[in-house]
């Protein structure tokens, strides 16, 4: 009974897929910006909209950003000059780069008799996938720029006759060029080729089926002119973002060339546990289901495709330590697909579900239980609340913002560009001659460190899990 009204019948995903992504959409504007990736990244685009240089990214005023190219920065400043600014804005156009996958998966699946929100339904139960449908990241983007990537290559070499899939491969390469760079080439290039060689089809054939020429050009026009434009304004760009970023990034532990951070060093492997937490169930049953019908994955030249697609990402990070869980997003689709493929013969719909359904939930039920007791938001790390909560009060004066030490992400962003940052204690005491009101940001490890120049002239206001927020006043006793 509960497979039958539940799996078999539409209603079920219809009521799932559209929950999940309704309450998806509240949290783009319902959750802060948080420090310090996805608020880095929002204020790069905020700068750009604010400055209108629209060619070098920066990561303050003046100060170029060469860690990647603009696609999805662009996406958040083209959002601005149209919604304004705010953190749902900034988020709004990675939340429609999902659901775009979703809708072309759907489309994908239904050529198969499957139920179109199929594939929405595994993709949005899935940790990787749900948690970056709307959150600011290059990997959204990418992931998108390989699926159509993988799906026009796909169409294209099943087709004999023309179609608008064989340019949308080429589009997909320039996109994701502008995404993250060569990585694009990369992660798609080996998989495709080994299912070439695999299936034992012709060079010929492959060359007659795309068209490389017009297709090469339409990559070129879409993503060369910014790359030559961000030399010529930025000098040094070119070697720092492909040398840097597509070598060093990856080869060296803790790699230390980072401009705009450190990096994430992992020990070998981690991507694969990343992968199997991120996610879960459905990266299970695949590999159960593979495993169980391994002898037909080279006959089903489908499923040998997807196979390649799904194992070639974490096979390539394998010996990288410099890695984060987002790179295994784009794997979410090949899974997605490989379960909607095998779905009718599925004989545990009930238990996939179950398990499918405790992530979203336990989203759902975390996100409740913050709204309805704001003071939880202290512990989350961004600092829009410690700035708007004095910004915003009732017949307030404008007064300067400063930072002890270091401005975060999310305090440019809420301040506007207005946070500046102090580094001495001379400076500090500097500006309290000079001025008789202003706000005082610090650590809340330091604290201890600036309570001799305090004295009684700060006025703590309120604190989050990592810094509070002090008021001088230069006659306040």
């Amino acid at each position: 009974m509960y497979d039958r009204s539940l799996i078999k019948h539409s209603k079920f995903l219809v009521v799932s897929v559209i929950v999940i992504l309704v309450f998806r959409f509240i949290l783009l504007g319902a959750i802060p910006l948080l420090d310090k990736t996805e608020s880095r990244y929002a204020e790069i685009a905020r700068l750009m909209y604010e400055t209108n240089k629209w060619i070098v990214l920066q990561i303050d005023y003046n100060v170029p950003f060469w860690a990647k190219p603009p696609l999805s920065t662009w996406l958040s400043a083209i959002s601005f000059s149209i919604f304004g600014v705010n953190e749902m804005v900034a988020r709004l156009p990675f939340y429609l780069l999902n659901v775009t996958i979703i809708i072309l998966l759907g489309y994908w699946v239904k050529k198969l008799k499957l139920p179109f929100l199929l594939p929405a339904y595994i993709l949005l139960t899935m940790p990787e996938f749900l948690i970056h449908t709307g959150v600011i990241s290059t990997d959204v983007a990418l992931s998108f720029s390989i699926t159509l990537v993988m799906l026009s290559f796909w169409k294209a070499i099943q087709n004999n006759e023309r179609s608008i899939w064989e340019y949308l491969f080429f589009v997909g390469i320039g996109l994701g060029l502008l995404t993250k760079g060569p990585i694009i080439l990369v992660l798609t290039g080996p998989p495709i080729l080994a299912w070439i060689i695999i299936q034992k089809i012709k060079i010929k054939d492959v060359l007659l089926r795309l068209p490389w020429i017009l297709g090469t050009l339409l990559t070129a026009l879409i993503a060369i002119p910014w790359y030559i434009l961000a030399e010529k304004n930025s000098p040094g760009f070119l070697d720092y973002f492909i040398v840097g970023e597509h070598f060093n990034r990856f080869i060296k532990p803790r790699w230390q060339g980072d401009l705009y951070g450190s990096g994430h060093s992992q020990p070998f492997g981690m991507i694969w546990l990343f992968l199997l937490l991120f996610t879960f169930p459905w990266i299970q049953i695949v590999l159960i289901k593979l495993w169980k019908n391994r002898a037909i994955i080279f006959k089903d030249k489908w499923v040998l495709f997807l196979v390649l697609w799904l194992f070639w990402i974490p096979l390539f990070f394998t010996i990288s330590r410099n890695i984060l869980h987002t790179y295994i997003l784009p794997v979410t689709i090949p899974i997605a697909l490989l379960m909607a493929y095998g779905w009718p013969q599925y004989k545990n719909k009930k238990s996939a579900i179950i398990l499918s359904s405790i992530f979203p939930v336990g989203a759902i039920v975390l996100s409740v239980v913050l709204f309805f007791n704001q003071g939880l938001f202290k512990h989350l790390n961004s600092d829009k609340y410690l700035i708007n909560n004095q910004i915003t009060k009732p017949f307030n004066t404008p007064k300067p913002i400063y930072y002890w030490d270091k401005v975060t992400y999310s305090g440019e962003f809420y301040s506007e560009g207005l946070a500046k940052k102090i580094s001495d204690k001379e400076a500090l005491k500097t500006i309290m001659n000079d001025e008789n009101e202003f706000y005082l940001i610090v650590s809340n490890k330091k604290i201890d460190d600036l309570k001799k120049i305090f004295k009684s002239q700060m006025v703590f206001l309120e604190s989050n899990i990592k810094r509070s927020i002090f008021l001088y006043k230069k006659n306040h006793q």
